[in-house]
């Protein structure tokens, strides 16, 4: 097993995982046997930050799961939608993966779209954006993030993509645009900078 990276899916975490004065719904959801999402942050050995997710924005919780406990784990890369779906969501992933994959890069839907595809429970509704991941190990050019946001705004629905870097990810939408530093999320946190792909780099 590789370790966990933000936006996968774990399954395996028990109940008493949970503290004392986690939500009913949360204690449904590991009753249930469903995955939990990783989540960008410092832990201690042994242990990966994770969230749990019921139905709507509004049932989120953050938890720490021990990584004994993992007994699936899966990827965004390895979730791809149906041929065919009622959910603009969904039809929007069918309508850019061609596009994706042509990028030679690793790409796969996260939040609802992915959550959905890999526990066939429905969270998706018609007004859902579409959240992808874009592994990008190599910088990219903020004219080709310019030019990929073009293809992927013609979509079904929005299309909101994090280019993941060795320093943390960067919203796609925000680095095609033309501000000097962009909002980039890693594990110790969000900060300003100026490139992405630059490890070291600190806001001033």
């Amino acid at each position: 097993m590789i370790a966990p990276r933000p936006h996968d899916l774990l399954w395996g975490m028990p109940v008493s995982a949970l503290p004392a004065d986690a939500p009913q719904w949360a204690l449904d959801v590991l009753a249930g046997a469903q995955p939990v999402v990783v989540r960008r942050a410092i832990c201690d050995h042994g242990w990966v930050a994770v969230g749990l997710r019921g139905q709507g924005r509004t049932q989120r919780f953050a938890a720490l799961m021990r990584l004994v406990d993992i007994q699936r784990q899966q990827g965004p890369e390895a979730l791809r939608g149906p041929g065919q779906s009622p959910w603009p969501a969904l039809q929007a992933l069918a309508s850019v993966a061609p596009v994706l994959n042509a990028s030679g890069l690793a790409w796969g839907p996260t939040g609802g779209a992915g959550y959905q595809i890999a526990t066939g429970i429905e969270v998706l509704h018609t007004g859902s954006d579409l959240d992808l991941l874009l592994h990008t190990p190599q910088p990219l050019a903020r004219a080709q993030a310019r030019e990929l946001l073009d293809i992927l705004d013609c979509a079904p629905c929005r299309i909101d993509v994090q280019l993941e870097t060795p320093a943390g990810a960067v919203a796609l939408r925000e680095w095609a645009g033309f501000a000097r530093r962009v909002l980039l999320k890693s594990d110790h946190g969000p900060r300003l900078v100026g490139d992405p792909w630059a490890a070291q780099e600190r806001a001033a």
